[in-house]
C-alpha cells in the first residue's frame, strides 16, 4: 500500500472492528479516528463537544426528520448540523494525510475519494455475542440486546444519512469476517 490512503472501517458490534482499526493504525504508523472525532467536530464547528457525544452514531426517524424539518424550513435540525460538521471534519482531516476511522458513515463522506479503501467487518451473530460477553463480562441475554441495540443504531445512522444500506458489500472494498 502506498502512503497515500484512507481507511474507513464499518462493522457489526462484536466482530472486532474497532481492534482491527487500532492495530492498523498502529502498525501503519497513520493516526485513528474513532471519539476522537466528535470532539475534531466540536472545534471545528464551536458546537458544544456534548451534544456530539449524546447524539453519537444515533438513528434518526425518518418520520421525526420530516415534522422538525418541515416546522425549521429555515435552519437546520440540530441532528442534521452534527452530521454535517463531524462529515466536513472527516474530509478535513482526511485531507492532512493517510489515516484510519472508524464508523460514522466515513466510507460516504468520502466515497469520492480515490484514496479510499473502504472495509466493513463482521462475525456471525453468536461470534460476536460470545466476544461481547467475554468483554463486558455481561451474560447471554445482556450481550445480545447489546449487539442487536448497537447494530440497529449503526444500520438507522447509516441508512438515514447515507441514503445506502449498512453492511451491503457493494458499498464497501472489502469484507472481512472475522469469526
Amino acid at each position: 500500500m502506498n502512503n497515500d490512503f484512507i481507511i474507513t472501517i464499518s462493522r457489526s458490534s462484536g466482530s472486532g472492528g474497532k481492534e482491527i482499526a487500532q492495530l492498523l493504525s498502529r502498525e501503519l504508523g497513520v493516526p485513528f479516528y474513532d471519539k476522537e472525532l466528535l470532539q475534531h467536530a466540536a472545534e471545528h464547528s464551536g458546537m458544544n463537544p456534548d451534544l456530539f457525544e449524546a447524539n453519537d452514531e444515533k438513528p434518526t426517524s425518518s418520520f421525526l426528520y420530516s415534522i422538525v424539518a418541515g416546522r425549521h424550513v429555515d435552519s437546520m435540525p440540530l441532528n442534521q448540523k452534527l452530521f454535517m460538521a463531524q462529515f466536513e471534519t472527516i474530509k478535513k482531516l482526511a485531507k492532512e494525510g493517510p489515516c484510519i476511522f472508524l464508523g460514522r458513515c466515513s466510507d460516504y463522506a468520502l466515497r469520492d475519494d480515490p484514496r479510499l479503501v473502504s472495509v466493513f467487518v463482521h462475525a456471525p451473530e453468536e461470534y460476536r455475542i460470545a466476544k461481547t460477553m467475554e468483554l463486558y463480562s455481561m451474560d447471554e441475554k445482556k450481550a445480545r440486546a447489546f449487539v442487536n441495540k448497537t447494530d440497529k443504531n449503526r444500520s438507522g445512522y447509516y441508512n438515514f444519512y447515507s441514503g445506502r444500506r449498512w453492511g451491503d458489500i457493494d458499498n464497501y472494498h472489502l469484507s472481512i469476517d472475522t469469526s
